[in-house]
């Protein structure tokens, strides 16, 4: 089996070096002796998205994100087809937006409308750690958040915020889950820090592959230790 990722605008989107999600979706990916091929795309490449199996795009700068939301438009309604397919695609940071009806960055922009919800700018930034429980996985979430946006009218929430900022205004909801869509603020990587997230991407993602696949185990101790070592110290009382 070949696993086909994009990694869409990896020089312009990968401010907090969210590259890491990628690296262990080719990881976990090997591990379970699946070949994997990444095509790294940015700004006027053309891309085919039926050849791709998932799709990842990462955190930027503001004026990173203008860039890259002037490109991206142009394929909605492929992105729109792509996600109603139930194909996978993951989107980290301030990427999360573009997919909205509309954000504000130095002034309202129109998004690509694949979702209804709009991103307004808050009065000041959001920075700080976040604990969220996941709606598919039991697991605590762990992230980091570094945002001026925050999100409005968003039907889908992925997760529910416990400790932290949250992605919109009088809210206990962050992040979106619609079909194979995944989108959150939180940062991290947020892969390499959420094994149990991770295993079921992974594991999810396979299926929708080949159903008769049989999946070796998960190597993921280190991982799930450091993970658990985190709340522990810091987050102790939950």
């Amino acid at each position: 089996m070949t696993i086909y990722i994009a990694h869409l605008y990896y020089d312009l989107m990968n401010l907090y070096g969210e590259i890491g999600n990628v690296m262990v979706l080719e990881r976990l990916l090997k591990d379970q002796g699946i070949k994997v091929i990444i095509d790294k795309l940015t700004v006027n490449d053309k891309i085919d998205f039926n050849k791709y199996d998932l799709i990842y795009i990462g955190a930027g700068t503001e004026d990173n994100q203008l860039i890259v939301l002037r490109d991206i438009i142009k394929y909605k309604n492929k992105i729109k087809e792509y996600i109603e397919k139930n194909k996978f695609f993951i989107s980290t940071g301030n990427s999360y937006e573009l997919f909205g009806k509309s954000i504000y960055n130095n002034g309202k922009h129109s998004g690509i409308g694949i979702f209804d919800y709009n991103v307004k700018q808050n009065d000041k930034r959001l920075v700080g750690d976040t604990i969220v429980k996941c709606k598919f996985i039991n697991e605590n979430i762990i992230g980091f958040q570094n945002q001026i946006g925050v999100i409005n009218d968003n039907n889908n929430p992925m997760f529910e915020v416990l400790r932290g900022i949250g992605s919109y205004k009088n809210s206990k909801n962050e992040g979106i889950n619609y079909k194979n869509f995944y989108g959150t603020y939180l940062l991290g990587p947020i892969l390499a820090r959420n094994p149990k997230l991770s295993k079921y991407i992974i594991s999810e993602l396979i299926r929708l592959k080949d159903i008769k696949f049989k999946l070796k185990k998960f190597d993921l101790n280190i991982e799930q230790r450091a993970h658990d070592f985190y709340i522990e110290t810091y987050h102790s009382e939950m």
